[in-house]
């Protein structure tokens, strides 16, 4: 009995390492975060710390480069770029995020009223929106804003929103068809529940995740559109001051080789369009993005 069995008794389990909970910041973009919230900000609070007036020419100082009095030099109007950097933000910004949601709320009742539709309904909103779709959309741009006959910064938004709804509102009729006849939709229905309500209460909860991430590409898509426009001299004023207005003389620039006139607002606009990206990727795979 000895020979065949030991008595070791109790062992000791061995101990088990803990474990780390995960910080709350992996896999998030806080970088891009903080960058745009910077940005944004700054902008829009550019007038508590600007010093100079970004409109005004000082024709003493032009093509300055970079120095202690001009931290980013000026421009062949001798206006100082710094201010203009921040100043132009806003316009930019502002057409970006207005832009995004005029699509959206456009985009959201067009799929909803598709999806809810019946099928021939369905099938003739759909081919309107594969029509329209198919238009490029730096033209599409240009006939909205030739209908509007002027060009400044909420028409631009405008006309951007009404040019770039059609992807999201094809994603939610996707969406919609698939909730539609679920038993909390079909219950709405029959106690009385009307269109925006069963859409606000029902069925906007579940897709507008899915659907987020391309509202916040237009964001980018709309500061990037403004830019060419501007860069095109068919956008926004001489007067008005954005990203894309600056850009709009990088031949001039080059051909005198004074850089920083289109470096700094270059900068600015692409560290915006990198943070919106990332935030975009993040809300698409869920944060599921690692830095």
């Amino acid at each position: 009995m000895s020979e065949t069995f030991e008595l070791v008794g109790i062992r000791q389990a061995p101990e088990e390492t803990a474990l780390h909970r995960a910080k709350w910041w992996k896999g998030r973009p806080v970088l891009a975060a903080a960058a745009l919230l910077f940005l944004l900000i700054g902008c829009f609070g550019c007038e508590l710390f600007l010093d100079k007036d970004p409109g005004y020419c000082d024709l003493g100082n032009c093509n300055v480069p970079p120095g202690k009095e001009f931290l980013f030099g000026t421009d062949p109007m001798g206006r100082d770029i710094f201010s203009m950097v921040w100043a132009g933000g806003r316009v930019s910004l502002a057409v970006g995020f207005t832009a995004a949601f005029v699509s959206g709320v456009i985009a959201f009742v067009f799929g909803a009223v598709s999806g809810c539709a019946p099928s021939w309904v369905d099938g003739l909103l759909m081919r309107l929106a594969e029509i329209l779709l198919s238009v490029p959309g730096l033209l599409a741009v240009l006939l909205v804003q030739g209908l509007f006959g002027g060009a400044d910064w909420l028409r631009i938004s405008i006309a951007v929103g009404l040019t770039s709804w059609m992807g999201i509102a094809k994603m939610v009729r996707t969406q919609v068809r698939q909730l539609r006849d679920s038993e909390y939709v079909v219950a709405s229905k029959c106690m009385g529940g009307g269109f925006f309500h069963i859409l606000r209460n029902h069925l906007a909860p579940h897709f507008v995740p899915s659907v987020l991430f391309m509202a916040v590409m237009n964001i980018r898509n709309a500061i990037m559109m403004e830019s060419t426009l501007s860069f095109m001299g068919i956008g926004l004023s001489v007067e008005a001051v954005s990203w894309g207005n600056m850009l709009s003389v990088a031949d001039k620039a080059l051909l005198t080789k004074s850089w920083w006139i289109i470096v700094a607002p270059g900068m600015f606009l692409a560290v915006t369009l990198l943070c919106v990206t990332r935030l975009g990727d993040c809300l698409r795979t869920g944060g599921d993005i690692h830095s």
